[in-house]
């Protein structure tokens, strides 16, 4: 029996992995736009709450008794990048009834604790090395990987399964 890491790059552009035993998946965080309804015409970004359910739910059907802990960095909140606060917050919020409807544990993780260990110190394009680190030690998910642009939940996944949390 193994432990299911789900680990959650929250955000509208982040994205989601599964690892267990030694095996790893990851899936962009499903999205959707829809009008905002504010003076001026714009579309906002949101989380598609039926599909993470599903894919949280794909996560528990691979828990053989090991247990799942789902693992979710913490959201941007700073007042000065006001819609990339609104935004995040938005985000944890569906992460959090859909993790909360399927009643699996969770933690918070900031992103300095995975990346303290699996990047280099004094990285200055965090992005571009965890796309070559993702890469390195997951390479049937690098076209994924390029996809998105980063392995953040890969590598928060298996900082959390390297520590066993």
């Amino acid at each position: 029996m193994t432990k299911v890491y789900v680990a959650i790059d929250n955000g509208t552009s982040g994205g989601i992995a599964i690892i267990k035993d030694g095996f790893a998946d990851m899936v962009k965080t499903p999205i959707f736009k829809t009008l905002s309804y504010t003076k001026t015409k714009q579309e906002i970004t949101r989380i598609d709450f039926m599909a993470l359910t599903n894919i949280l739910q794909s996560a528990v059907a691979k828990d053989d008794g090991g247990g799942i802990l789902v693992i979710i960095e913490r959201p941007c909140i700073n007042p000065t990048r006001f819609k990339t606060t609104v935004s995040a917050a938005r985000s944890l919020e569906a992460t959090l009834i859909a993790i909360e409807l399927l009643k699996l544990p969770f933690m918070y993780c900031d992103s300095k604790d995975w990346q303290r260990v699996l990047l280099p110190s004094g990285s200055e394009d965090t992005k571009k090395d965890s796309r070559e680190i993702g890469t390195r030690l997951f390479p049937h998910l690098s076209d994924i990987i390029k996809k998105q642009k980063d392995a953040d939940s890969l590598l928060m996944g298996e900082w959390a399964r390297r520590n066993n949390l």
